[in-house]
């Protein structure tokens, strides 16, 4: 496609983002070009104040535009309970339940070490100390069922338990079937990790 070289700079941005391809980019870009300019300033400048005014909070290091996030800062958490994830987005996918009303602690990623990620890179001294502080009672790990995921729950659980002993609870989000699907179509690992992670009804 030969753009005016304007629209080809916003279509080469827009394919950098994650999950959109030439044509979603594309589709973007003309969207942009038929809205109002006050719009398409609306839109650039919440992409600025978002770079500008974003941070990690002090103690969970999720994102927000305060010192400490709302989160930590409500006095209805209960701070007994942290739970553990690997990036921001997964404190939000947990909050959509309604169904936790602990703290959290962002790793800020897994360990990796194909992509030269260590236990080092991640917040696990941080969290180390956080737990050191005697509040806390049950850890509970909620990094993807991946094996980097696995690999640095089952590292934070080791660390925990040669830290604390049996003083601190630390269990793992259960793995298994979604909600809604067939068993014929679940891969052989899932099956094996719904098995394993049976309860009682």
């Amino acid at each position: 496609m030969h753009y005016a070289k304007p629209l080809a700079r916003l279509v080469a941005e827009f394919e950098k983002l994650p999950g959109i391809g030439p044509k979603s980019a594309q589709r973007l870009a003309f969207h942009v070009l038929r809205i109002s300019e006050e719009e398409a300033r609306a839109l650039a400048e919440a992409v600025v104040n978002v770079k500008e005014q974003i941070t990690l909070c002090a103690v969970c290091h999720n994102f927000t535009d305060q010192e400490r996030c709302e989160i930590c800062t409500d006095a209805k958490r209960d701070p007994s309970l942290l739970c553990v994830v690997a990036e921001p987005r997964d404190v939000v996918a947990v909050e959509k339940t309604n169904e936790f009303h602990g703290l959290y602690h962002v790793l800020g990623g897994v360990i990796s070490p194909m992509d030269g990620v260590g236990p080092e890179a991640l917040r696990i001294r941080e969290l180390l100390a956080r737990v050191s502080e005697g509040e806390i009672k049950e850890i509970i790990l909620a990094t993807n069922p991946t094996i980097e995921g696995d690999t640095t729950a089952m590292y934070i659980a080791r660390s925990m338990k040669d830290a604390f002993g049996e003083s601190v609870r630390v269990t793992r989000i259960a793995h298994g079937m979604p909600v809604g699907s067939d068993m014929d179509y679940a891969d052989q690992a899932t099956l094996i990790q719904a098995l394993q992670w049976r309860r009682e009804m």
